[in-house]
């Protein structure tokens, strides 16, 4: 599971630290995609594989979930950590997600998320409200 947030940096080739507490997890490769918000979502290689099999019952009829996956699968790209624990991000998905040097990266439970880290300040400031706000059941049996 991906818990926390961390503050790494991009280096000039494109290639972030990933942080420690997530590199079990992703020392065996990781699938880095488009994610909603222009972040970049990183599974790892095995829950990118649960997530496919999942995918593949979307019904071909449903024009919405065609539209959706071409966008998500497109972006896809897999990637292998070097033996420092790097990985290269894709200028596709930095060019997606706004990225620059300064990142943050954050534990998603099944996932990590790359962020600018000033889009990040900005979404996480607007949200921060409407979380301790909530007064009603978002996510079915959670509290």
């Amino acid at each position: 599971m991906f818990l926390g947030t961390y503050t790494p940096k991009l280096d000039d080739k494109g290639r972030v630290i990933l942080p420690a507490k997530f590199r079990d997890e992703l020392s065996s490769g990781v699938v880095m995609t488009r994610g909603q918000e222009h972040c970049i979502y990183v599974f790892s290689t095995r829950e990118f594989e649960t997530l496919h099999e999942k995918i593949r019952e979307a019904p071909v009829t449903s024009k919405q979930a065609r539209d959706y996956l071409r966008v998500f699968l497109s972006g896809a790209s897999a990637e292998n950590p070097d033996s420092q624990h790097r990985v290269t991000v894709p200028a596709p998905l930095r060019s997606y997600a706004g990225l620059d040097r300064d990142l943050v990266v954050i534990g998603a439970g099944s996932r990590a998320e790359i962020w600018d880290a000033e889009a990040w300040e900005t979404y996480l400031a607007a949200q921060e409200a409407a979380f301790a706000d909530t007064s009603e059941e978002v996510i079915p049996g959670l509290f």
